[in-house]
Formats: C-alpha cells, structure tokens, sequence
C-alpha cells in the first residue's frame, strides 16, 4: 500500500492519485473509509468514474482503506477546512455510516466522490476537481466557437476577392 502524508483521523477526507483523476473516500476509523464505487462491483478501480457516468449511480461502500488504494499515491487531504467548518467527527460518521451499501446519484460533474465526502464532512457538497473540469470543457468551447467564427470570416473574405 503505497503510504499518505499522516495518519488519517475519523471523519478526515483522503485523496487518492488515480493518474488522470483523483478519487475521495472519507476516513471511518480503524483502517476503514467510506466511498463511492460503481454499481458493478467486478470493475477495476480505474473504471468507477468512467463506469458511474453511464449508470449515473453509485454504490457506497465500507471498506479498507488499503484496498481502496490499492498502489495510488494517496493522502489525508482536508484542503476546505479553511473555507468550510467541519462538522463534529461524531456526527460525520453517523451520517457516514447511514450510507454504508446504499446506491446513490452520481454525475461526475455535480455528485461525484469529491462531493459526496465534502458533504458528509461540510454538509455541503464541494469539488475543486468539477470546478477545473467544467472550466476547461467551457475554455474548449470557447475556443471551438472562435474558430469556427474565424473560418467563417476568413472564407467570406476570400470569396469576397474570387467574384
């Protein structure tokens, strides 16, 4: 189990590097965290995103948190703490623990992993990793949009010099 920055508390939010995205499971205590998971159990970890976007739902688990990271990089990572006041970790985990085996929304923009632990431990949920996504897809359409502007533009010029 590739190893975090410190020791995770109860109710302390972990992120896991994937590679090209990162998963959140919220810590229980006792080597165990809580997360979201495809419907299909059977699916490789790298597959729960991709997976859950075509179900839009997802499963919540109970599990290890070593089996959860399998060889990921990973951390304790409770990076709103600072624009968010935690709720009492007695009452995250009660909440926490309503959830265990429950399927659940997911839409990998508004109700993803991220959002579902930031809302147990907030009680609100936030995504750092929505927010970029939804930025670039509306830079890439800006960019689509200018150049198709572009083209046209320069096509009607240079039929404008043809006649």
């Amino acid at each position: 189990m590739a190893s975090g920055k410190r020791d995770p508390k109860p109710g302390d939010l972990i992120e896991i590097n994937r590679g090209i995205y990162r998963h959140w499971a919220l810590y229980l205590g006792d080597g165990y965290v809580l997360n979201v998971t495809p419907v299909d159990e059977g699916a490789p970890s790298l597959l729960v995103s991709t997976m859950s976007i075509f179900t839009r739902k997802a499963k919540v688990k109970k599990q290890l948190l070593k089996e959860v990271v399998e060889n990921n990089d990973w951390k304790v990572n409770n990076k709103y703490d600072q624009f968010h006041t935690p709720l009492p970790v007695k009452e995250i985990i009660q909440h926490a623990e309503l959830y265990i085996d429950m399927e659940v929304p997911y839409d990998v923009l508004s109700k993803n992993c991220e959002h579902f632990v930031t809302m147990l431990r907030y009680g609100e949920g936030v995504s750092d990793q929505a927010k970029i996504a939804i930025g670039s897809m509306l830079a890439v359409g800006a960019v689509a949009v200018a150049s198709t502007v572009l083209v046209g533009l320069l096509r009607g010029k240079s039929r404008e010099k043809e006649y």
